[in-house]
């Protein structure tokens, strides 16, 4: 099982199917009639909580947060050189924000 920690960088293997993929789509293949493809989009998100039950909270770059079993496998960690490279889809941490 792999251990998390918060502000650990993960990328998220998240299958998908539609009639037209979107640019960031790999894996990419036709179901049974053609008419709809099934693939797979990397989603760039940071630990935010390490729960004892065995899941993870993250939070995406847009500010979403989902809980995720620690062994799902569509999750893997970022190594450094991915970091680099994917740096701006990684979530930021946030600024002060302050409510009126």
């Amino acid at each position: 099982m792999m251990q998390f920690r918060v502000g650990d960088s993960i990328i998220y293997h998240k299958p998908k199917s539609s009639v037209s993929p979107g640019p960031r789509a790999r894996q990419v293949y036709a179901l049974e009639h053609g008419e709809h493809y099934h693939y797979v989009v990397d989603k760039f998100w940071k630990v935010t909580s390490v729960n004892g039950d065995g899941t993870i909270e993250v939070v995406t770059r847009t500010g979403k947060k989902h809980l995720l079993p620690v062994n799902d496998p569509n999750i893997s960690k970022a190594h450094p050189l991915q970091q680099l490279f994917h740096r701006k889809r990684f979530p930021t941490e946030p600024e002060h924000r302050f409510s009126f």
